[in-house]
Protein backbone atom coordinates (compact mmCIF):
# COMPACT_ATOMS: atom_id res chain seq x y z
CA UNK A 1 0.00 0.00 0.00
CA UNK A 2 3.12 2.20 -0.42
CA UNK A 3 4.30 2.36 2.88
CA UNK A 4 7.21 1.11 4.41
CA UNK A 5 7.96 -2.37 5.20
CA UNK A 6 9.80 -2.01 9.18
CA UNK A 7 10.16 0.88 10.85
CA UNK A 8 14.16 0.01 11.79
CA UNK A 9 16.68 2.77 11.77
CA UNK A 10 18.61 3.03 8.30
CA UNK A 11 21.86 2.63 10.52
CA UNK A 12 21.34 -1.64 10.60
CA UNK A 13 21.85 -3.60 7.65
CA UNK A 14 18.25 -4.70 7.39
CA UNK A 15 16.97 -0.97 7.97
CA UNK A 16 19.29 0.07 5.12
CA UNK A 17 18.07 -2.35 2.89
CA UNK A 18 14.61 -1.84 3.32
CA UNK A 19 14.71 1.58 3.49
CA UNK A 20 16.99 0.87 -0.17
CA UNK A 21 14.11 -1.19 -1.31
CA UNK A 22 11.76 1.25 -0.48
CA UNK A 23 13.25 4.11 -2.33
CA UNK A 24 13.66 1.88 -5.48
CA UNK A 25 9.60 2.92 -6.31
CA UNK A 26 8.18 0.61 -9.21
CA UNK A 27 10.60 -2.10 -7.94
CA UNK A 28 9.22 -2.40 -4.16
CA UNK A 29 5.22 -2.11 -5.82
CA UNK A 30 6.49 -4.65 -8.04
CA UNK A 31 7.21 -7.05 -5.24
CA UNK A 32 3.90 -6.44 -3.89
CA UNK A 33 1.66 -7.01 -6.39
CA UNK A 34 3.68 -10.39 -7.35
CA UNK A 35 3.26 -11.53 -4.41
CA UNK A 36 -0.42 -10.92 -4.31
CA UNK A 37 -1.04 -12.48 -7.81
CA UNK A 38 1.30 -15.77 -6.85
CA UNK A 39 -1.24 -15.94 -3.52
CA UNK A 40 -4.50 -15.72 -5.88
CA UNK A 41 -3.18 -18.58 -8.04
CA UNK A 42 -2.37 -20.77 -5.52
CA UNK A 43 -5.71 -20.71 -4.49
CA UNK A 44 -6.92 -21.87 -7.57
CA UNK A 45 -6.89 -25.78 -8.51
CA UNK A 46 -6.13 -24.69 -12.32
CA UNK A 47 -3.59 -22.57 -12.12
CA UNK A 48 -1.80 -23.45 -8.84
CA UNK A 49 0.63 -24.77 -10.05
CA UNK A 50 1.45 -21.66 -11.63
CA UNK A 51 1.37 -19.88 -8.28
CA UNK A 52 3.98 -22.61 -6.69
CA UNK A 53 6.30 -21.76 -9.42
CA UNK A 54 6.11 -17.69 -9.26
CA UNK A 55 6.45 -18.00 -5.45
CA UNK A 56 8.94 -20.69 -5.84
CA UNK A 57 11.18 -17.49 -7.52
CA UNK A 58 10.16 -14.65 -5.16
CA UNK A 59 10.16 -16.86 -2.11
CA UNK A 60 14.38 -17.81 -3.19
CA UNK A 61 15.37 -14.22 -2.66
CA UNK A 62 13.17 -13.90 0.39
CA UNK A 63 14.97 -16.84 1.54
CA UNK A 64 18.38 -15.80 0.71
CA UNK A 65 17.93 -12.59 2.09
CA UNK A 66 16.66 -13.14 5.57
CA UNK A 67 19.40 -15.57 5.69
CA UNK A 68 22.52 -13.51 4.32
CA UNK A 69 21.08 -10.37 6.14
CA UNK A 70 21.02 -12.69 9.34
CA UNK A 71 17.61 -11.88 10.30
CA UNK A 72 16.99 -13.24 13.88
CA UNK A 73 14.25 -16.02 13.40
CA UNK A 74 12.95 -14.99 10.43
CA UNK A 75 14.98 -17.29 8.35
CA UNK A 76 13.65 -20.28 10.13
CA UNK A 77 9.72 -19.21 8.68
CA UNK A 78 11.26 -18.75 5.48
CA UNK A 79 12.95 -22.06 5.45
CA UNK A 80 9.51 -23.58 6.50
CA UNK A 81 8.07 -21.48 3.96
CA UNK A 82 10.62 -22.77 0.91
CA UNK A 83 10.20 -26.57 2.41
CA UNK A 84 6.46 -26.04 1.64
CA UNK A 85 6.83 -24.95 -1.73
CA UNK A 86 8.86 -27.71 -2.55
CA UNK A 87 6.74 -30.16 -1.25
CA UNK A 88 3.80 -28.41 -3.39
CA UNK A 89 5.96 -28.81 -6.66
CA UNK A 90 6.44 -32.27 -5.59
CA UNK A 91 2.69 -32.94 -5.23
CA UNK A 92 1.95 -31.73 -8.89
CA UNK A 93 5.75 -32.81 -10.05
CA UNK A 94 3.53 -35.03 -13.17
CA UNK A 95 2.84 -31.57 -14.54
CA UNK A 96 6.17 -30.32 -15.26
CA UNK A 97 7.54 -34.17 -16.73
CA UNK A 98 7.37 -32.87 -20.07
CA UNK A 99 9.54 -30.02 -19.66
CA UNK A 100 12.48 -32.37 -18.16
CA UNK A 101 12.21 -35.06 -20.85
CA UNK A 102 13.61 -34.86 -24.46
CA UNK A 103 12.56 -36.93 -27.15
CA UNK A 104 9.97 -39.11 -25.37
CA UNK A 105 6.52 -39.34 -25.40
CA UNK A 106 5.18 -38.26 -21.98
CA UNK A 107 1.59 -38.78 -20.66
CA UNK A 108 0.36 -36.58 -18.00
CA UNK A 109 -2.09 -38.16 -15.71
CA UNK A 110 -5.86 -36.51 -15.64
CA UNK A 111 -7.07 -35.91 -12.25
CA UNK A 112 -10.79 -35.33 -11.72
CA UNK A 113 -11.62 -31.73 -11.14
CA UNK A 114 -12.46 -30.89 -7.23
CA UNK A 115 -16.50 -31.75 -5.91
CA UNK A 116 -18.13 -29.07 -4.86
CA UNK A 117 -17.61 -29.69 -1.31
CA UNK A 118 -13.46 -28.83 -1.51
CA UNK A 119 -14.61 -25.77 -3.96
CA UNK A 120 -17.37 -24.88 -0.76
CA UNK A 121 -14.38 -25.23 1.28
CA UNK A 122 -11.90 -23.01 -0.35
CA UNK A 123 -14.02 -20.59 -0.58
CA UNK A 124 -14.75 -20.80 3.42
CA UNK A 125 -10.99 -21.00 4.03
CA UNK A 126 -10.43 -18.04 1.92
CA UNK A 127 -13.92 -15.63 3.68
CA UNK A 128 -12.68 -17.26 7.38
CA UNK A 129 -9.24 -16.26 7.05
CA UNK A 130 -9.27 -12.90 5.47
CA UNK A 131 -11.64 -12.60 8.45
CA UNK A 132 -9.04 -13.65 10.60
CA UNK A 133 -6.19 -11.45 9.62
CA UNK A 134 -7.99 -8.06 9.86
CA UNK A 135 -5.34 -6.12 11.08
CA UNK A 136 -5.63 -5.40 15.29
CA UNK A 137 -6.21 -6.50 18.38
CA UNK A 138 -9.49 -8.41 19.14
CA UNK A 139 -11.36 -6.61 21.50
CA UNK A 140 -14.45 -8.69 23.39
CA UNK A 141 -18.09 -8.77 23.09
CA UNK A 142 -19.11 -8.77 18.99
CA UNK A 143 -15.73 -8.85 17.24
CA UNK A 144 -14.13 -11.67 20.02
CA UNK A 145 -17.13 -13.60 18.90
CA UNK A 146 -16.94 -12.98 15.20
CA UNK A 147 -13.25 -14.71 15.55
CA UNK A 148 -14.65 -17.26 17.78
CA UNK A 149 -17.08 -18.44 14.95
CA UNK A 150 -14.87 -18.22 11.95
CA UNK A 151 -11.85 -20.30 14.02
CA UNK A 152 -14.61 -22.93 14.23
CA UNK A 153 -16.06 -22.09 11.01
CA UNK A 154 -12.61 -23.15 9.78
CA UNK A 155 -12.24 -26.65 12.01
CA UNK A 156 -15.87 -27.64 11.01
CA UNK A 157 -15.00 -27.84 7.35
CA UNK A 158 -11.54 -28.99 8.07
CA UNK A 159 -12.91 -31.94 9.44
CA UNK A 160 -15.92 -32.25 7.23
CA UNK A 161 -13.82 -32.23 4.04
CA UNK A 162 -11.44 -34.27 5.55
CA UNK A 163 -13.99 -37.03 6.54
CA UNK A 164 -15.53 -37.40 3.04
CA UNK A 165 -11.76 -37.53 1.47
CA UNK A 166 -10.94 -40.18 3.91
CA UNK A 167 -14.67 -42.18 3.78
CA UNK A 168 -13.81 -41.79 -0.29
CA UNK A 169 -10.04 -42.92 -0.29
CA UNK A 170 -11.47 -46.24 -1.84
CA UNK A 171 -12.90 -45.20 -4.86
CA UNK A 172 -10.30 -42.94 -5.85
CA UNK A 173 -7.73 -45.64 -5.11
CA UNK A 174 -9.78 -48.23 -7.28
CA UNK A 175 -9.95 -45.04 -10.55
CA UNK A 176 -5.95 -44.73 -10.17
CA UNK A 177 -5.07 -48.63 -10.07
Amino acid sequence: MGNRFTVLSKDTPIGYFFEAMYQSGFYWNFLGLSQVIAGILLMTQRYALLGTLMFLAILSNIWIITISLSFTGTWVITSLMMIAVVILIIWDHHKLLPLFTYNRSVTVKMYPDPGRSWMVAGMIYTVCFLGLSLPGPIQKGLQQWISVGLGLSVLFTFVLTNYKAYKNRGVLLKNHI
